[in-house]
């Protein structure tokens, strides 16, 4: 069907509004392509268009409007105009109050289906060389608002409006956080790579990092890798980042490798002793662990279900135990819904693989975690999807958005979490293990721990970053 407002649909959007306004609320489809949001108790009701041939195009070539809300007299979350997705124009009014309630011009409702479930990335061909959905291929980078949780502020407007309709209505509120996460592709520099892969790294070592302490120690990190990994490995900076953590109330979330499907997929083995010793420390300090799977895992269900079985089987044998248990596809691969139905039947309790590798910004248009939907057998699914909102790498590397970690890295990154906040939803980062070797990386990270924009990329005490 061409209709994205089916009853199965409608139950989910039901819930999820819901989950953001702490209201039990009801949709309802009616005839000539409307829907109608009404509160028990309450003749008043929420009018808008189903823009049910819009809103189920597995394409990025819908067009987009933009409506300037402030002019018109309502709080905008982050900027004075809103971008609107699969529509050419919008009337002026937008927003409009009727004998019944209010009616809004725009299909609010059929925006957050199309977003939250990913639609226009079903079927996608024009993939990168991973295999993966680029945000340059995604109609938010074409149209410039990647960098804006475009649905939670629109639900804020629809929030705006009920209070508008139902006076005295009190909606839910919601707390500005920061998740931290870290993907554990490399535990260890050079404990678990072979005698040939050693070598080439401490050639390596020695040549683009232009220094030999590293390559000094590399013979004896290796050797001394058995039960726990060496201290003076560059990759262990496990307890650095729980320290960080746990002095702002924050938990960490590591990533396992479990299976190697591909050589990307790393050197290291969850059952090797110095691996179980850090699953250990992890859970004893009460930061949390997660599947990361194999690089080619991404459209194979019975892999991640292996995968996540074996997690949880060493977990079980380390007596670790989560009430959650999450994680991120490796390398970010994701084909849709393919990869999301088979977190689902793994068990898995959220996923927060959906960002873009290529640019930072909101994939999903959120911030929020919600339930997921697969839109192909339309379906709620027993699964949270948690949206990543940037990598590390992503900001960094010079493949993608090149920025190092100078200030025009901390200035993307700052003015993200600044929008997570204007709408109090999540700033979800994913920042490796292996990515805190110099000064400048450590300061960034640490800057965008802090709850407040405090700090600047070279003025954070030096005690405060290499504290260990």
């Amino acid at each position: 069907m061409d209709v994205w407002y089916l009853p199965s649909v409608l139950a989910w959007i039901e819930d999820l509004l819901c989950e953001r306004f702490g209201l039990k609320l009801s949709v309802r489809a009616l005839a000539n392509d409307r829907l109608v949001i009404s509160l028990p108790g309450s003749n008043q009701l929420i009018e808008l268009p189903a823009m049910g041939s819009v809103f189920t195009r597995r394409t990025s070539s819908l067009p987009c409007a933009s409506w300037p809300g402030v002019i018109e007299g309502w709080r905008m979350p982050t900027e004075s105009f809103l971008p609107a997705p699969g529509a050419d124009a919008l009337p002026t009014p937008l927003i409009t109050s009727t004998p019944d309630g209010w009616h809004i011009a725009y299909d609010i409702l059929g925006l957050t289906y199309w977003a939250l479930c990913r639609i226009e990335e079903i079927g996608r061909t024009d993939l990168d060389g991973h295999g993966r959905f680029p945000a340059k291929a995604s109609h938010a980078y074409r149209h410039g608002y990647l960098e804006r949780p475009i649905v939670d502020e629109w639900l804020d407007i629809l929030g705006q409006v009920m209070v508008r309709n139902w006076p005295g209505l009190v909606l839910k509120q919601h707390d500005f956080s920061i998740k931290v996460s870290h993907d554990v592709d490399h535990p260890s520099r050079y404990g678990f790579c072979s005698i040939g892969s050693l070598a080439r790294r401490m050639s390596r070592d020695v040549l683009k990092l232009k220094g030999v302490k590293g390559a000094v120690l590399a013979p004896c990190v290796r050797v001394r890798t058995r039960n726990r990994l060496h201290p003076a490995d560059s990759f262990n900076t496990f307890d650095w980042i729980m320290d960080q953590s746990e002095q702002r109330n924050l938990v960490s979330a590591f990533y396992f490798i479990c299976s190697h499907t591909d050589p990307r997929d790393g050197e290291y083995r969850l059952g090797h002793p110095a691996i179980r010793d850090l699953l250990r420390r992890i859970y004893e300090r009460g930061h949390e662990i997660g599947l990361h799977p194999g690089y080619g895992s991404f459209q194979d269900p019975a892999l991640i279900a292996a995968q996540a079985e074996q997690l949880r089987e060493v977990m079980a044998e380390e007596n670790i135990h989560q009430s959650i248990l999450g994680g991120r596809m490796h390398f970010l691969r994701w084909e849709h819904p393919t990869t999301l139905q088979a977190w689902a039947d793994a068990g898995m309790t959220y996923d927060s693989t959906l960002g873009y590798a290529d640019h930072v910004g909101f994939r999903c248009g959120t911030c929020f975690e919600y339930q997921s939907f697969n839109p192909v057998t339309q379906q709620v699914l027993p699964l949270r999807m948690r949206p990543l909102v940037a990598m590390e790498w992503t900001v960094m590397a010079p493949g993608y958005m090149g920025l190092g970690t100078g200030r025009g890295a901390y200035v993307v990154l700052e003015r993200l979490k600044k929008t997570c906040r204007a709408v109090n939803g999540n700033f979800t980062l994913l920042w490796h293990n292996s990515m805190f070797e110099t000064t400048a990386q450590r300061s960034l990270y640490v800057s965008l721990l802090t709850t407040e924009a405090r700090y600047m990329i070279g003025e954070m005490p030096q005690s405060t970053i290499l504290k260990s």
